[in-house]
Parts: C-alpha cells; structure tokens; sequence
C-alpha cells in the first residue's frame, strides 16, 4: 500500500474523535481543528463531506480517477510508436511527430510521463548553474549569423556534409539553410545570396575566422582588416560589416541552432524518404526553414526592420570570386584547370595581352569582363555559352 492511501486511512480514523466531541459541543471547531493539525477551513470542509458523503466524503481525492484522465487506448499505442519509429527521438520531437502524423490527442507532459514510467526515456539530469547568454540585437537586419556544421546529414549516406546556415542574431530565425560536399566561399555566397534575395541587404555579418572569411597572418591571432578575402571584398563592397568570433563561445547562438538541427533534421529527412543531397536541400528550402521557424523563432525586442532591398540587384554581381587574368597569345586565359577561349569581338581585333577581370559564380559559371564589357559567359565546364552579343563582330 502506497504512502498516500495510509495516510487517508490515518485520516478517517483520527477524524471520528474530534468531530464527536466537536458536535457534542466539547469541543469548538478551532481546536477540533488544531488537534487534527489542519486548519478550520480544511476541519469545515471535511465535517460537510462526511455529512453529505457519507465515510467517501474522508477519502483523499487525489487517489480518485480524473475525468481529464488520458484515453487509456492512446496511452497504450504511444510506447509502441516510440518503440518501432521514433526511439532516437526526444520527447518533445516525438510528441510532435506524433499529432502530425499520427492523429495523436494526447499532451507533450503525459507522454514524457509516460515514456519515463514505462522506462523508455529517463528523465533528464540538473542544469548547471545558470549562465548570462549576450543579448541579442533588438531589430531583424542588425546582424546574422552563418556557420557551418560537419555531420552525417543524409539518411543512408555514411559521408558526412557541411551545413551551411544564414540565421538572425535578433530572432534566431533561419533564411538560408544549403548541405554542400565542404564550406568554402562558394557556399558562403550561395547563402548570403539567398538571404538578401529573401529579405535584403543587412548591417553585419558575424563568422568564424575560417580561411575563406579571413586572413589570419599569425595563427590564433588578429584577423586582417587590409588583407581580404574573397568574402571580405565582397562585404565591403555591399556595406556589411563584417565581425571575427575569437572563441567558440561567442557563436553559441549558431551552436544551439546546429545542436538542433543535427537532432532532428536528419530524422525529419528519414521520415520524408530522403536520401541524397540534392533531395535533402529541396526539402530544407521548401519545407523545414519554415516549418523550423514557426517552432523556434522567438520574437525581436523591436518592431522594423534594419534590411533594406536590393533594389540594383547588386549582390548577383558581387557575391563571386573575382581575379584578374591575362590573356594569352591564342586569344585565351586560364581559371583553375580551365581553358577560355574568347569570342571574337567588334571591341579590337585580339585580346592578346590585356587584362581581363574572371567572376566566378557560387553555382560555378563564369563571366569574362574587359573594363565594363562583358566578352563572354561560361558554362562551369569552360564551354562558352554566350558571348557579348551587342559586341559580337
């Protein structure tokens, strides 16, 4: 017998004596109710339940079954589906799945319950002492975050990827989300590209010091202001800031958005049936960055916004690599392993010599410009696919 049902029987027993004496006027209802040790109100409430209960009215109704008592028939089902499909999931990630998928009724707290008495999930250790996270900027715009995480995203794909997320300082909000083979500048552009078509330009940008977002001269040290890589010139010349993170402490906005992610992201692609990559970035522009943001988003302190639109359509141009090139004495110049080949052009009669100016797209196309005309576009492959056509011979 359970703690709870011994004290109920202690109760009733000890409660005959004082309502006696109480009712034959020997005692009054104060100190009936301080030889009980309970207060007059509680003495009151008891002495009128027995009266319209009968003994009933002296048991503890804790012990009693709700009327808000769970479905028995869902409490039965839901260990099951945790069993058989969602064991690697948390509580709070299966229950959610659960109403989505399954028509479940049941609460987010009944079922840890659950779960936790049928032994599936433990429950869950102490926080450590509690730390001051940085505040976060009070306006969308003011500065976003972009990072990426190494991990095994694709389900049935051994190999690990990087996830590279543009994310709100003010929201936590997520507007680009893309899973490439390794980070690099490519990927950073395609990212920050996707954010300003979506939203517009921004003030700052805050990053690790990898070696495609700064130079480093001495290892550990100070990042170059003069010195710039390609994504440095490419902020620069669209205005944004951009802010070096010293310690892995100071991206912990990101980091709890990637503790997030690596949880649950590869789990929502199982269940979707995804198993490639390019399956896998579909399905994070078009389902879960949203899906995503409705449940983890948190509202900015102020109202506004700090993003202004890309009314030039300016980052198209400037978020690429650019180098300059000379051309050879064959009427072409060399990018990487590649070899262009110049069309011919009403401009001069060779290109032999001059210095040409390479862009080279995140998707890997290129443009050849000679001052601000523009000689050619390539596919990534060095095959050109059109030349200047109002300069063409």
């Amino acid at each position: 017998m359970n703690r709870a049902r011994i004290d109920e029987g202690i109760r009733q027993m000890r409660f005959e004596e004082p309502l006696d004496r109480h009712e034959r006027g020997e005692l009054g209802q104060e100190l009936a109710a301080q030889m009980l040790g309970v207060s007059d109100r509680t003495f009151r409430r008891w002495r009128d339940r027995l009266k319209d209960e009968g003994p009933a009215g002296l048991k503890d109704r804790r012990l009693l079954p709700s009327g808000k008592r769970a479905a028995q028939a869902e409490i039965e089902r839901m260990p099951g589906l945790y069993r058989d499909t969602y064991s690697d999931f948390t509580v709070k990630h299966f229950h959610e799945q659960l109403v989505k998928r399954h028509s479940y009724k049941l609460g987010y707290t009944v079922t840890k319950v659950w779960l936790q008495r049928s032994g599936l999930v433990s429950r869950a250790k102490s926080r450590s002492a509690h730390r001051k996270k940085r505040p976060r900027r009070p306006m969308i715009g003011m500065m976003l975050h972009q990072d990426g995480s190494r991990y095994a995203w694709v389900p049935g794909d051994r190999r690990a990827y990087d996830l590279i997320v543009t994310l709100d300082d003010a929201t936590g909000e997520i507007y680009s989300a893309l899973i490439v083979e390794e980070e690099g500048t490519a990927s950073t552009f395609r990212g920050l590209l996707e954010t300003i078509e979506r939203k517009g330009l921004f003030c700052s940008l805050y990053t690790d010091r990898g070696s495609h977002y700064f130079h480093t001269p001495q290892a550990g040290g100070k990042v170059s202001r003069s010195q710039l890589t390609q994504v440095g010139r490419a902020l620069r010349q669209l205005g944004i800031e951009h802010i070096a993170a010293y310690s892995p402490q100071a991206r912990g906005r990101s980091e709890r958005a990637f503790g997030t992610l690596q949880d649950r992201l590869p789990k929502e692609l199982r269940l979707a049936g995804i198993s490639s990559v390019e399956g896998a970035n579909d399905f994070l522009r078009n389902v879960y960055i949203d899906d995503y943001n409705r449940r983890f988003a948190v509202q900015a302190e102020q109202d506004g916004s700090a993003f202004v639109a890309d009314s030039n359509g300016a980052a198209g141009d400037i978020l690429c690599v650019q180098e300059e090139r000379r051309v050879g004495n064959d009427n072409t110049l060399r990018w990487k392993a590649l070899s262009l080949q110049l069309p011919e052009s009403r401009l001069r009669p060779s290109f032999v010599r001059p210095q040409v100016r390479v862009r080279e797209s995140p998707n890997g196309s290129l443009s050849v410009f000679w001052g601000p005309h523009r000689l050619g576009d390539y596919a990534p492959d060095g095959s050109l696919i059109t030349q200047g056509t109002a300069l063409a011979a």
